[in-house]
Order: C-alpha cells, then structure tokens, then sequence
C-alpha cells in the first residue's frame, strides 16, 4: 500500500540514473548531500549560491547553467533528481545531446536567440575562469584580446523576425566549436567540481621551450635542425613524451608575424610528410589559425642537402611544391607564403616574398611533465606576444594533441 501512494518514477531520471555506476551514484548522492547541508536545506535540495561556488561559476553564465539543471523552475532548488538528469545528459549523453545541452547553455538570456552578445558574456567568464586559476596574471586586455578573437571566429547566420542582428544556428555553434574547440572542452568541463588545476587541466594548458632563435643561435638551416633535434631530445628524455610537437614562428622584415605548429619532428624527408594535428597560423597583423581542410596531405616539409630542383632545401607547411603556404628555404634569408588548399589559408605576409628577421623554434611540453624549467628569453617575438601565445595554446595546441 506505501508503494502505491508514492508519487511515480520521474522517466527522465530513470532513464538517467541507468547511465551511471553504483559507485558513481554513490559518490552524487555524497556530493548532493553535502552541497544541501551547505544550502541548509535539510538535505532537500542545493541553492544557487552554493552550487556556482562549487562548480566555480558566476554571473550570467553560473546563473544560466543553475536555470539548465533545476529545468527551468525558478524555485533555486536543485533536487537529486535534478542533478542525476543533468549530469545524465551533460556527462553520459551523445555527442549531439552533449552539444545541444552547450549550445543552450550559451544563451545566457535565454531568450532562444544567441546572440554575440551571449558569446562575448561566457567568454570572459571563461578566460578570467581559467586564467585565474592557472594564477597566469593574464589580466583583462589580454582577455579582451582574446575574447574578441574567438569571437571573430563565430559565425551568425541565423535570421530572426523584427531583429536586425543574426543569431548563431546550431549549425554555425558546431562550425565554430571545430575552430575553437578549447570553448567545447571547457563548457562540457563545468559540472564537474573543479581542482586546482581548473576547467583545462594543468597537464592541457602548456609549457614552452625555446628550442632555437636565429639571433642567438645563427641564421643556419644545419644549426637549427641540430638545436631542435638535440635541444627536444633531451626535453623528450625528461618528458617522457616522443612527440616532440614544436611551433616555428617568423617574424619578417615587413612586421608581420606568422608560423605553423608541426606535431611532427623536424626530420629529413624527400616529400610531404606529418599529420592533420599541423596547422598554421598569423599573428600580426591580424590572428588567425589555419588547419587542415583534408584535401591533400602536404601538411610538413623539411628537405636538407638534395642536389635536385625538385626537391626544394628549407622548411614549411603546406601547399605543394614551390608554391608552399610557408616556406624558408635553407637559406634563411627568404622565403614565401601562398594561398593554399592545405590548409585554405591565405597569404601570410604583406606579399608571397618573405625576408624574415626573426626565426624562432619552440618546443610545446605539457605541463606536469618532468623538464628543467627555463625563463623565457627576453626580447623573443613570444616573450612580447603574450597574449597570442595564451590564444594559440587556447584555440589550438592545447588541443593538438586530442
């Protein structure tokens, strides 16, 4: 008879519940009970407050994932039942649940119209997140600068009556989470109670070296393929990683700033070779990433020391030959930059013609590896663009490696 005046099964938790564990049960139930004492709620439910402290959010982004997960009551009452379901959707929902649940989160207005408004608002949420955990000191103009680049990459396709500014689709979201899937990564984290090591753990946000610079090291094609090799040897040794990922960044006599990410070592080949983690990118005068489109697989070049027209000496990414999206011939004292279907990219520079003034090599070590820490060098073109190094490792290296 108790049973037949309980209130029925809710389906959607259930269903939900399936999708977890006994033990990973056991450990919501643990972690819903002490958020409800900390609500002094009896142990019935969890309060706004203390669900954006524990997750690490706030304002409207906290305030629109706290709205999510009680279903949109409005009663600041967060159930078990609620944080099963959320969970169940957010954590161990298909791909396509998982990113329908981050598209609505976006709408931080919820008024069903995303807006760069509502991009621009998680945006900064997200960067002063991250950047303050990982105690960088990034302060707000950088965060601005990166804001406004992520931004720039969205696209708002989507037309709404007696409204002049489009909105993001669902389709535009899932274009723009294939350029900047740092954002993805980060919003699918936020459910998780966060560790010291924040939304993008330590071991994801990295740690450079700097393998060569033309300045101090020579401007020579045999010097900088001995210094990355031996340089990142022993890096890898003390690493324990046999990637050896590095970033080459060029600066030339015209002030533009450029260069790619080879998730390849630097070897002596005689065609194209790497993979599609490579990507290339501008940094001045404007920022820009570049990845590969998969219509051809002239990701990596490095030739030394053929005797053939055919085989170009120098390094570069892209394009085909002598007609490369980047290219240093061995040399060093020129080179060139095309629009090329590798990666449909456009010219780097100010013309195809490259005379670089600066050439720097870099070696991307994840953090909490084992290495020998080094200063950055002053005067490099990193150690002056702080903020384009964060945005690289935000919108592209750090997610390399996936």
């Amino acid at each position: 008879m108790g049973n037949s005046q309980s209130p029925p099964a809710n389906p959607r938790f259930t269903s939900a519940s399936r999708s977890f564990t006994p033990k990973e049960l056991e450990d919501l139930k643990s972690l819903f009970a002490s958020l409800a004492a900390q609500s002094q709620s009896n142990g019935q439910y969890i309060s706004s407050s203390v669900f954006q402290v524990c997750f690490g959010l706030k304002g409207p982004l906290g305030d629109r994932m706290f709205d999510l997960a009680t279903q949109g009551r409005k009663d600041d009452k967060l159930t078990f039942e609620d944080l099963v379901i959320t969970k169940g959707t957010y954590e161990k929902g298909t791909n396509d649940e998982i990113e329908e649940f981050i598209y609505r989160l976006l709408d931080v207005t919820n008024d069903e119209i995303l807006t760069r408004s509502d991009l621009e608002s998680v945006l900064i949420t997200m960067f002063d997140h991250i950047f303050h955990l990982k105690g960088s000191g990034s302060g707000s103009r950088s965060n601005c600068y990166m804001v406004d680049e992520f931004l720039n990459a969205a696209t708002f396709s989507k037309d709404h009556e007696g409204c002049n500014d489009k909105s993001m689709s669902f389709e535009d979201f899932k274009s723009w989470c294939s350029l900047v899937p740092s954002v993805k990564k980060f919003l699918a984290s936020l459910f998780v109670p966060p560790d010291p090591g924040g939304a993008l753990s330590q071991e994801e946000l990295e740690e450079w070296k700097l393998l060569y610079h033309s300045a101090l090291n020579g401007s020579s094609f045999n010097t900088f393929l001995g210094n990355v090799s031996s340089e990142w040897v022993i890096v890898q040794l003390n690493c324990r990683n046999n990637d050896g990922p590095t970033v080459l960044i060029i600066k030339d006599r015209e002030g533009y700033i450029f260069g790619g990410y080879a998730s390849q070592p630097w070897e002596r080949h005689s065609n194209f070779y790497g993979d599609m983690k490579s990507f290339i990118f501008q940094l001045y005068p404007k920022a820009s990433i570049f990845r590969p489109t998969g219509a051809n697989s002239n990701l990596q070049w490095c030739a030394v020391n053929f005797s053939s027209e055919a085989i170009p000496n120098g390094f570069g990414f892209g394009g085909r030959i002598n007609h490369f999206g980047l290219f240093l011939s061995a040399s060093f004292d020129q080179g060139h930059t095309f629009s090329c279907t590798t990666f449909n990219s456009p010219c780097l520079s100010k013309t195809s013609q490259i005379c670089p003034e600066v050439i720097e090599c870099w070696g991307v070590v994840r953090k909490g590896m084992e290495h020998e820490k080094q200063d950055v060098v002053k005067g490099t073109v990193l150690e002056r663009f702080k903020e384009d190094r964060h945005m690289l490792n935000m919108v592209g290296i750090a997610n390399a490696s996936e």
